[in-house]
């Protein structure tokens, strides 16, 4: 259809993903180097012949990788093929030494799953057409610039032959937002499987391919096949946020539009995401299928995989861990929502839980914690070995030997800038809990030194109580209840 066609009608966004998703293994898919990178790590260090695809190397299949790829078919409710096979992608980049990439073509180890995602309230099924294993390429520096104006480009092959996964969804997003929400939900289950890590850097790397076609030639909100062959569609690539995917396409939904009002046809091609200027830029013309030249990979035989399913278990995943933190301690829903954010924060809390009343173990984790975290800008795994200590600081609370004041403002604060453990902290402060004694002679003399607060009081005036509190939790240091302090002073007062 021309652009001029297009011009006189509504246009519908459609876009589908292909996310390739680096798996948490000890070692490469096809041979023996870590995947395991130092601070200190030169490139082109963690590479042997086989992932350098040097001549007479072989590949020797990683069945760590595999297991991780049947956990993720089994979370995606995906059916997992019973023999499944790999094939040679052939093309040529300077990070792919091999000029061909190891992947699955035909014969994917996943197909036909779902994956439940909340967009704006409303739940959505987001089809995965397939789920395949493949091999990582390395990685490319530009140096003295972007991919367009660097001076030189140098390649590191410790990444090549890293386990990717792709999945690749149907063409169910309707906007950029519902593909952020459906990143953030995925990135959650994969995270619970312990397949992955997303504190690696390029851990996870997105490519979108989006079209534009004529609303009254959707049906029911779906694309027929005919439809999407007549649309020319973009694929932009080299996208590794959430954030970045929302913003690539929200971008490249506004350039095509352009370009139709203008009466110009949108090209069918590849485009890359500038992330530091925010716009996508032309790589080259979209290859098709037939350019890959697939075919099979004669060093690696069929892989059956038939019993693997009900052999390898799945944990748990956050929609059930969610509904049933709500059914078992009664926790509102966004409660459950922050408090299973992450496996390591819902093992925490029931850690907590089973411990303590189940309201003050969400309130310290859900709020508390998670706050204080968050606004460092850290993650319940960075402090996953002090994890006791925050059990020390709830214990305190609930024995009523800090304050919750202290505790929250003070303690808490003090054990994730100074790693800290609590009792070290109440100790060095002095905010063990004022006696009975010291509270009472706090609030004799509060009284007897603010005679003017006192007269505020008795001629109605509010905000003289609670002047008369601070002056108490200031004698005490912090360390009187202050719902004590309250009561002793209704009760001197009104005498």
């Amino acid at each position: 259809m021309t652009a001029q066609a297009l011009q006189q009608r509504d246009l519908a966004v459609v876009i589908g993903l292909e996310v390739h998703v680096q798996l948490e293994t000890d070692t490469k898919i096809f041979c023996g180097c870590s995947t395991e990178p130092a601070d200190d790590e030169e490139p082109n260090t963690r590479t042997c012949p086989v992932c350098l695809g040097l001549p007479g190397a072989l590949p020797v299949l990683n069945e760590a990788a595999v297991e991780a790829a049947v956990k993720v078919g089994k979370a995606l409710d995906a059916d997992i093929a019973a023999e499944t096979r790999f094939h040679r992608k052939n093309y040529y980049y300077p990070d792919l030494p091999k000029n061909f990439q190891i992947t699955q073509y035909d014969a994917p180890i996943c197909a036909d799953g779902t994956l439940s995602v909340s967009v704006e309230g409303d739940r959505r099924e987001i089809g995965i057409g397939r789920a395949h294993l493949e091999e990582d390429p390395g990685s490319l520096q530009h140096e003295g610039g972007n991919i367009e104006t660097a001076d030189y480009t140098l390649v590191d092959y410790n990444r090549a032959g890293t386990p990717l996964m792709e999945i690749v969804t149907d063409p169910d997003f309707r906007g950029p937002g519902e593909v952020r929400a459906f990143l953030a939900k995925l990135e959650e289950v994969l995270e619970y499987l312990g397949v992955f890590d997303a504190s690696r850097d390029g851990s996870l790397r997105i490519d979108a391919n989006i079209s534009l076609v004529p609303e009254d030639e959707m049906d029911d909100g779906d694309a027929d096949e005919a439809t999407l062959a007549a649309a020319n569609r973009t694929e932009v690539k080299n996208i590794s946020s959430h954030k970045g995917a929302e913003q690539a396409l929200a971008y490249e939904v506004t350039r095509q539009k352009n370009a139709i009002e203008r009466g110009r046809e949108v090209e069918q091609e590849t485009r890359h995401w500038d992330e530091s200027r925010g716009i996508t830029v032309s790589m080259r013309s979209k290859e098709e299928e037939k350019d890959y030249r697939y075919f099979r990979e004669a060093d690696l035989p069929p892989l059956q995989v038939a019993d693997w399913t009900e052999r390898i278990p799945i944990p748990e995943l956050p929609d059930a861990r969610r509904e049933r933190f709500r059914e078992a301690y009664g926790l509102d829903a966004e409660s459950a929502s922050k408090l299973t954010s992450t496996k390591e924060v819902a093992d925490f809390f029931e850690d907590v839980a089973d411990r303590f009343d189940a309201d003050l173990a969400a309130t310290w984790v859900a709020d508390d914690l998670l706050g204080e975290l968050n606004y460092r800008d850290m993650r319940m795994t960075d402090v996953e070995g002090r994890l006791d200590e925050f059990a020390r600081l709830i214990e305190l609370v609930d024995a009523d030997e800090i304050t919750e004041k202290n505790a929250r403002e003070v303690v808490l604060r003090t054990m994730l800038d100074e790693g800290l453990d609590p009792d070290a902290v109440v100790d060095r402060e002095g905010l063990g809990k004022a006696g009975d004694d010291a509270v009472a002679t706090a609030v004799a003399e509060a009284i007897e030194e603010n005679p003017e607060a006192v007269e505020d009081y008795h001629a109605g005036e509010g905000g003289a109580l609670n002047f008369l509190v601070g002056q108490v939790m200031s004698k005490t240091g912090g360390s009187a209840d202050p719902g004590t302090v309250n009561g002793l002073l209704r009760d001197r007062l009104d005498d």
